[in-house]
């Protein structure tokens, strides 16, 4: 057994999606969260600088001694996973491979969208995977770069976000696809407003549950889950801890302790 806390990072608020996901599924695990506020949103960034912003709040994350740790990011998990394995000698874990899996599993058509940040649609990371997996399925991507700002500043719900994904989304009217991926983790805080434009006849897949899935298997396997009974979530950001904490109660089903602020660079 092992108390130590899993670490989890994002850009910004979008990843307690994941951590919402991970406490239903391991209510006993402690989490470490940092969000990247004051860099938010990656999507739009350089490689390099999302290598960097990466790299250094991972390094963070092992210094407070976490066992594991997940990048609820997709764009980190698209264009820094790799070296961050090459440099970080514990188990972590990405939202693609596990939400790529499910999404095939899911689809009847084999006909499957992709919604994510500019990098993340720019890098391919999710055609190829699925790609590796079944070369038949038909995929179709769509950048959609002002959901993440939307889903950080707590508009979710409206005329301004609907007219937004409205436009986004047009394309897919007139394509038979049956199952949509929500390829950033700030997405399914805007899933209702995605749903009501796609119709109930397109499934919205996101990376909480299935990533939860395969982190709690990789603990069992490793022996790594933990014996305490009173899990805890602890957040830091890099900036704006106020606002934070008010977004961050509407996406969790547990109290969180104090968010700290904390330098990282």
């Amino acid at each position: 057994m092992d108390d130590r806390p899993i670490g989890v990072f994002d850009s910004g608020i979008g990843g307690l999606t994941v951590v919402n996901a991970l406490t239903k599924v391991l209510p006993d695990e402690s989490i470490f969260y940092v969000g990247d506020t004051a860099r938010v949103p990656y999507g739009s960034k350089s490689k390099k600088s999302i290598q960097q912003f990466s790299y250094e709040i991972t390094r963070w994350l092992v210094q407070q001694d976490c066992k594991m740790i997940v990048v609820a990011c997709n764009t980190v998990s698209s264009i820094a996973l790799k070296k961050l394995k090459l440099k970080f000698s514990l188990p972590i874990i990405d939202v693609i491979d596990p939400v790529v899996n499910y999404a095939i599993e899911a689809s009847n058509n084999s006909s499957i969208g992709i919604l994510g940040t500019q990098a993340t649609i720019k890098s391919n990371a999710y055609k190829n995977c699925i790609k590796s997996i079944n070369s038949y399925v038909n995929i179709v991507s769509q950048a959609c770069p002002l959901f993440v700002p939307l889903a950080e500043e707590g508009w979710t719900e409206g005329e301004i976000p609907y007219l937004i994904a409205s436009h986004y989304l047009k394309k897919f009217k007139n394509i038979n696809i049956d199952t949509m991926i929500l390829g950033c983790t700030h997405y399914p805080l805007l899933k209702d407003i995605i749903s009501s434009i796609l119709g109930d006849k397109i499934q919205l897949i996101d990376s909480g549950e299935s990533t939860a899935k395969v982190v709690s298997e990789i603990l069992q396997y490793n022996n790594l889950n933990s014996s305490n009974d009173k899990g805890r979530i602890h957040c830091f950001v890099t900036d704006d801890a106020i606002s934070f904490d008010m977004l961050a109660v509407k996406f969790l089903n547990k109290k969180i302790f104090k968010t700290k602020l904390i330098d990282i660079s």
